[in-house]
C-alpha cells in the first residue's frame, strides 16, 4: 500500500477539522472560574444568553473550519505545479515576512498605502484586543490580569485603532470610487464594495456593541477611557440599550463570522497569503538568471521544454496567483503596456491562476478580476493568454520591482515564450532570423566570426588574444557581439580598450573564439540554441583559465555572471562602469576638465533592475566633471529602452515605440548628453534622439566614451 506524503492541503485539512473542536474546548474552560470580582474591569459575555454563548463557539469553530477548509482546496491547486526549492536562507524569508506583515512594501504607494495600512495594523490591534479579552476570560481568577489601569489603557488603545480602521475603509472607499487612479479603474468589482462594506460593517458594530453596553451598565466613571464607545452611548436609553446590545453583538459576531469565511475565497485573501509568498520569494538564484534548465543537448527523456499547461509551472508560480493584491502596480510601469502594446504584467498572473483554479479538482474560485463568464475548457495556460502577450514583454523586470508582495511575473512569461519557441515553433520571424544567425554565425548580426577583433586594427597598441601562443592576461575583456560588429558600439569597445590600456591593466580578448552569451535566445526561449552557445564559450573559457572577465553589456554580464553558474562556468564578472570607476579611485585613471552641458543617465534594466547596479555609472560621470541631470523615472523606476527581452531583434508594429517614450523624458532633462552603459540602450536612445529630430543638439554616448574624452583627449 502506497504511503500517503504530507502535504500543505492535508496538513490544512486537519487543522479544518479540529478547529471546531478547539472552539468548544474554549467554551467549556470559559465556563469552569466564576465570575471575576473587580473595581474596574469588564464581565465579558454580559446581557448575552447562555444559548447565544454556545452558539458564538460553534459557529467561530464553524467559520475557522470552513475558511481553512476551503484554503486546503487551494493549496491542491498550488501542489500541482513542479518542485522548485525554497528552503534556507531564514533570515533573509524572515525580514522578508516582517516586510509583508508591517506594510512596507505596500506604503511606498503612499496614499493607497496609507489606506492599507490603516485597515490592517487598526484589525490586528482589534483582533489581538478581542484575543486578549478571551484569554483573560478563559484563565481562572487569580491569574486574570485584565483590570485596573491597564484596561483603561487597553480599551484606550482599542478606541484608537478602532477609529484607525474605520477610517482606513472609508479612506480606501473614497481612493477606489471618488479619486481611483488609472490601474484600478478597470479592476473594481462588485467584490470590492462588498469587502469594504463587510470590513465597515465589523468596525462600526464594535463601536455599537461598545456604546450600548456602557448605556447598559450606566456608564462607569472609568469607561470614559472608552471614549468612542462611552459618547456615542448617549445614542441609547436604558430601556434600549439591552436589546441594542445583543442585536449589535450578534450582527457583529455574525460580520467578523462572514469576514472569515470569505477570506479564501475572495481578494482578501491576500492578507494571508502575501507575507507568505514574500517570504518564499527569496531564490536560491540571483534575480537576473532564468529558472535552470536541464542540459537539452544531453537529456534524453524530455517531454517538454517551457510550460503551457497548469501542471508545467513550479508549484510557486502557481501559489503566486493567490498573492496578487489585483493593486495593478506592476502594469502602470510595464513599457510595453505603457505604449500601447497587448502586454498587461496583472493579466498573466491572474489569467494563469484562472486557468488553475477552474481546471481544480475541485473547482475553487478564480483570482480577483476575472469574469465570472468567461469558460476554461483545459488546462492549458494558452486558453486564455496569447502569444503576441508574451513577445510584447522586454525583461526589463519593472513589475517584480514595483510588486509590493514579490509575485515572479517575469520567470511565468520566459517559461511560456520557452514552450512557443521550442515546442510550438511560435515566435515572430525576426526572431528566426536572429536565430538562423547565432546559429550559423555564432552572433545574431550574422557577421564572420573572423571579424570579432576588427576593430583592434583602430588601436595603436597590441591587443593580447587568449589561445595564442603563451598569451595570459589578468582579465579577459568580453567584448561582446554589439561591441564587435555593430558600428556605433565599436566606438564603445575602443574607447573602453583604449581606457584599459591607459591604466595598465593586464588584458585580453578572446577574438574569434568568442561566441554571443546567449541571452537573445534565451530570453526569446530558445534555451537549446542558449545552451549550445553557453556550453561552447564555458568550454572555451574554462581551457583559457579565464577567472576575471570585464564587459561592456549588461546583458552579456547578467549572463556571464549570473546563468553561466548553472551549467559550470564561475567567474568574476564586473561591469566596466564599476571597473572604471574603480581605476579612477585608485589614480589610475584621471579624468581633466568638465563635460560639455549637463548630462542625464538612463540606467539599463540589466544592469539596475537586474543587477542592482546604480552608483557606479552616476559615480563615473561626475568624476568625470559631468553635470548629473536625473530623469523623471530613474533608478529603480527607470522605465526600459524596448531592446531587452530580445526586442532588439524584433520590430515595433503596436503603439507608440518604446524607445522615443525614453528618449522623450532624457530630452525634457534638457541635457545635452544622454549616457547609457549597455550597448542596446545606446542604439535605442540613439535611435530615438534621430527619430525626434534632435541629433544635431543632443548626443547620445556611453559611460567609456564620455570617460575617454576627459582621459584620453583632456
Amino acid at each position: 500500500m502506497e504511503k500517503r506524503r504530507l502535504t500543505v492541503s492535508r496538513l490544512l485539512l486537519a487543522l479544518a477539522v479540529a478547529m471546531p473542536l478547539v472552539t468548544l474546548g474554549f467554551w467549556a474552560l470559559s465556563l469552569l472560574p466564576a465570575k471575576p470580582k473587580f473595581d474596574i474591569g469588564r464581565h465579558i459575555f454580559g446581557n448575552i444568553p447562555e444559548p447565544l454563548i454556545i452558539l458564538f463557539y460553534v459557529a467561530t469553530g464553524l467559520a475557522l473550519g470552513v475558511a481553512v477548509y476551503l484554503f486546503s482546496l487551494r493549496a491542491r491547486n498550488w501542489e500541482r505545479g513542479t518542485k522548485d526549492r525554497r528552503l534556507g536562507m531564514w533570515a533573509r524569508r524572515a525580514k522578508e515576512f516582517l516586510r509583508g506583515v508591517t506594510m512596507a512594501s505596500v506604503l511606498e504607494d503612499r496614499v493607497t498605502g496609507v489606506f492599507h495600512a490603516m485597515i490592517f495594523y487598526g484589525f490586528v490591534v482589534l483582533f489581538l484586543g478581542t484575543a486578549t479579552l478571551e484569554l483573560d476570560h478563559l484563565l481562572p481568577n487569580n491569574l486574570k490580569f485584565l483590570e485596573g489601569g491597564f484596561y483603561q489603557g487597553y480599551s484606550f488603545v482599542l478606541e484608537i485603532a478602532g477609529l484607525v480602521f474605520i477610517a482606513g475603509v472609508v479612506g480606501a472607499a473614497a481612493r477606489r470610487y471618488l479619486f481611483p487612479p488609472l490601474r484600478l479603474r478597470t479592476k473594481t468589482k462588485p467584490e470590492d464594495a462588498w469587502i469594504l462594506f463587510l470590513l465597515f460593517a465589523i468596525g462600526v458594530t464594535g463601536f455599537l456593541t461598545e456604546a450600548a453596553r456602557l448605556s447598559l451598565e450606566g456608564r462607569p466613571p472609568y469607561e470614559v477611557w472608552s471614549f468612542a464607545g462611552w459618547y456615542l452611548s448617549y445614542l441609547f436609553s436604558a430601556e434600549s440599550a439591552r436589546v441594542a446590545h445583543q442585536v449589535a453583538w450578534i450582527v457583529h459576531a455574525v460580520s467578523f463570522g462572514a469576514f472569515v469565511v470569505v477570506l479564501p475565497v475572495t481578494k482578501l485573501r491576500h492578507l494571508i497569503t502575501s507575507p507568505v509568498n514574500m517570504a518564499l520569494s527569496a531564490r536560491t538564484r540571483p534575480k537576473g538568471a532564468m529558472r535552470e534548465m536541464p542540459n537539452l543537448l544531453e537529456a534524453t527523456d524530455i517531454e517538454t521544454v517551457g510550460a503551457s499547461k497548469v501542471g508545467e509551472f513550479t508549484w510557486k508560480q502557481l501559489y503566486d496567483t493567490d498573492a496578487c493584491t489585483i493593486c495593478g502596480r506592476c502594469t502602470s510601469v510595464c513599457p510595453a503596456n505603457h505604449t500601447g502594446k497587448p502586454l498587461d504584467p496583472r493579466e498573466i498572473v491572474l489569467k494563469l491562476g484562472e486557468v488553475m483554479t477552474r481546471t481544480g479538482s475541485p473547482v475553487v474560485s478564480p483570482p480577483v478580476g476575472v469574469d465570472a463568464e468567461i469558460t476554461v475548457g483545459s488546462d492549458s495556460v494558452f486558453e486564455r493568454i496569447t502569444a503576441a502577450e508574451l513577445w510584447a514583454c522586454t525583461t526589463c523586470r519593472a513589475c517584480e520591482q514595483v510588486c509590493p508582495v514579490d509575485i515572479e511575473i517575469l520567470d511565468k512569461i520566459l517559461d511560456m515564450r520557452r514552450y512557443l519557441a521550442l515546442m510550438e515553433a511560435d515566435f515572430p520571424s525576426q526572431l528566426g532570423n536572429a536565430f538562423i544567425s547565432m546559429e550559423n554565425s555564432s552572433n545574431p548580426y550574422g557577421m564572420s566570426q573572423q571579424e570579432r577583433a576588427a576593430w583592434t586594427r583602430e588601436v595603436d597598441f597590441p591587443v593580447k588574444v587568449l589561445g595564442e601562443p603563451g598569451v595570459t592576461a589578468e582579465y579577459l575583456y568580453w567584448v561582446g557581439c554589439a561591441g564587435s560588429f555593430d558600428d556605433r558600439n565599436r566606438k564603445v569597445t575602443l574607447s573602453t580598450a583604449r581606457l584599459l590600456h591607459a591604466a595598465g591593466v593586464d588584458f585580453a580578448i578572446l577574438g574569434p573564439r568568442e561566441l554571443c552569451t546567449g541571452d537573445p535566445a534565451r530570453r526569446a526561449g530558445n534555451e537549446y540554441l542558449f545552451q549550445t552557445l553557453a556550453l561552447q564559450n564555458i568550454a572555451t573559457l574554462n581551457e583559457a583559465g579565464v577567472t576575471k572577465i570585464i564587459t561592456q553589456c549588461p546583458h552579456c554580464f547578467n549572463t556571464l555572471a549570473n546563468e553561466y553558474p548553472q551549467f559550470g562556468g564561475h567567474y568574476e564578472v564586473i561591469h566596466h562602469s564599476r571597473f572604471l570607476m574603480d581605476l579612477i579611485k585608485q589614480g589610475r585613471l584621471k579624468p581633466n576638465g568638465k563635460a560639455d552641458g549637463k548630462v542625464t543617465f538612463h540606467d539599463p534594466c540589466y544592469l539596475g533592475r537586474h543587477n542592482d547596479e546604480y552608483d557606479a555609472p552616476r559615480r563615473l560621470l561626475r568624476a568625470a566633471g559631468g553635470r548629473l541631470a536625473e530623469m523623471e523615472r530613474t533608478k529603480q523606476r527607470s522605465f526600459c529602452c524596448g531592446a531587452g527581452g530580445a526586442q532588439m531583434w524584433m520590430e515595433e508594429h503596436t503603439g507608440k515605440k518604446v524607445n522615443v517614450e525614453r528618449t522623450e523624458e532624457a530630452l525634457a532633462t534638457g541635457a545635452a548628453t544622454i549616457a547609457t552603459g549597455c550597448p542596446f540602450c545606446y542604439v535605442m536612445l540613439d535611435d530615438g534622439v534621430k527619430d525626434l529630430g534632435r541629433d544635431e543638439e543632443v548626443a547620445v554616448k556611453d559611460l567609456a566614451m564620455i570617460l575617454a574624452e576627459r582621459v584620453l583627449r583632456g
